[in-house]
């Protein structure tokens, strides 16, 4: 194997993954992390750990004025506020990963997918839509995490997500998960074909 530098690694791409709550990015997430030089990049958020999250695993649960902090230093890629919290994708560990030839896969809301575009035109944005809003309650519903008054905020935050989304001009894929294997099938093709036109 030949170990000139020039030879070395490609720099790996950042795929965005952004869609409203219950549309099963998490799921996605898990298994976009399954295919080879695939890393989940581990977002900050200063909202509550809920039940069976690890902190620095699921999230790194920052206290406001440590996320303020950090946002003030340029320790985030993309920060944004979203239901009343703050959620952030640290810098550092993704722009390491990326250098090492990693695919770099960030689950964050649709204005944290936008201030990664702009600073980072060649990152890959997919979003991710429900079948149809009524899906979606049913889906919210069934997690049972949520008081009904923050359920109907995240539904009414959903149509914005998805507006905002199409408008915005920087997602280049959009993709329905309806069954739940397809979607993760489409989503490897769609990072595929972008690793090779790279």
């Amino acid at each position: 194997m030949s170990s000139s530098p020039g030879h070395r690694t490609r720099r790996g791409k950042l795929i965005v993954i952004s869609g409203p709550s219950g549309t099963g990015k998490t799921s996605i997430c898990k298994a976009l992390v399954q295919m080879p030089d695939a890393i989940l990049s581990v977002s900050a958020t200063t909202r509550p750990m809920r039940p069976g999250e690890i902190n620095g695993r699921s999230y790194e649960f920052l206290s406001p004025e440590e996320f303020q902090r950090r946002a003030s230093a340029g320790e985030f890629l993309e920060s944004a506020e979203y239901l009343r919290h703050w959620y952030g994708t640290p810098r550092g560990p993704a722009e390491q990963a990326l250098a090492a030839g990693k695919n770099v896969v960030l689950e964050i809301e649709v204005q944290g997918g936008m201030q990664v575009a702009a600073k980072m035109p060649e990152a890959v944005l997919i979003f991710v839509l429900p079948p149809n809003m009524e899906s979606l309650r049913a889906r919210l519903e069934g997690r049972k995490t949520e008081a009904a008054d923050q359920l109907a905020r995240r539904l009414a935050e959903a149509d914005g997500e998805i507006a905002t989304a199409r408008d915005s001009g920087c997602y280049k894929h959009f993709v329905v998960n309806d069954v739940l294997e397809d979607t993760i099938e489409q989503v490897r093709r769609i990072i595929e074909k972008e690793n090779r036109q790279a």
